[in-house]
């Protein structure tokens, strides 16, 4: 399938601006009126895009949640999936990711196969990526429900394999991920050796708080940096533009 509109801005914003900065609303975690005002501080702030996804999603209406951000701003706005029941024509583009470091087949193609043909009636940009869980140092959130085995953060040969693989396999986007809940973030030596063996977009996300901590992954290779919960309940336009001036400037 050809590159979107979406996923030629992740490109964009890298060629751009050195690296990007995505802001991930989990809708297990807010109000909907919350959402809406994270969403407009967000883009105040200088983000550019927003994610929209939970490992769990308790409450009702995945659908009135990504309503609910889309009424409070213009950025692109990606689902990042949990499940294959969280899909929404209210945003731009979707994540089609496949969990490559784990060996799940749920994860790696079943929940891919029911939410496809969805995926096409709601007229969602598919932007097919390459997911891949790194160890953090305590169960994460994503690791439980995907019952997968994240990949060890002193081996970056094993991250290059899988990213490697995932390219291969067409995927265009990979993603590093610690995970919410880990006690650390990504090690900067596994982004920069997946950065040389299998160059593109990556998004490397799980735990990132502080401004220096984007500038050493963007720095390392990162492209797109995406916080989340880490930022919960504590979102300031300023806090906001810490994080994205040090995507854009490191």
């Amino acid at each position: 399938m050809t590159m979107g509109p979406i996923e030629s801005r992740f490109n964009a914003v890298a060629e751009e601006r050195g690296a990007g900065l995505c802001i991930l609303l989990d809708p297990d975690r807010h109000e909907l009126s919350e959402l809406t005002t994270a969403a407009e501080v967000c883009e105040n702030g200088g983000a550019d895009f927003l994610f929209v996804g939970s490992s769990l999603m308790l409450k009702d209406s995945f659908d009135d949640a990504v309503g609910a951000i889309r009424a409070g701003t213009g950025l692109p706005l990606i689902i990042f999936p949990g499940h294959s029941t969280q899909l929404s024509g209210h945003a731009d583009a979707i994540l089609f990711m496949s969990l490559v470091s784990g060996r799940n087949p749920e994860y790696l193609i079943g929940q891919q196969v029911i939410a496809a043909p969805r995926v096409r009636s709601l007229g969602l940009e598919a932007i097919p990526a390459g997911y891949m869980l790194v160890e953090t140092g305590r169960t994460t959130s994503v690791q439980f429900m995907s019952m997968t085995q994240p990949m060890p953060r002193d081996k970056a040969d094993i991250a290059v394999a899988h990213a490697l693989a995932a390219r291969y396999l067409g995927m265009r986007v990979l993603y590093l991920e610690g995970g919410s809940g880990g006690e650390g973030t990504v090690p900067v030596d596994i982004i920069a050796a997946v950065t040389e063996a299998a160059p593109g977009p990556m998004l490397v996300g799980g735990g990132i708080r502080k401004p220096e901590e984007v500038r050493e992954k963007v720095n390392a290779g990162a492209s797109l940096i995406v916080v989340g919960n880490s930022l919960e309940h504590a979102w300031t336009p300023e806090g906001i533009r810490e994080l994205a001036d040090a995507a854009h400037n490191a």
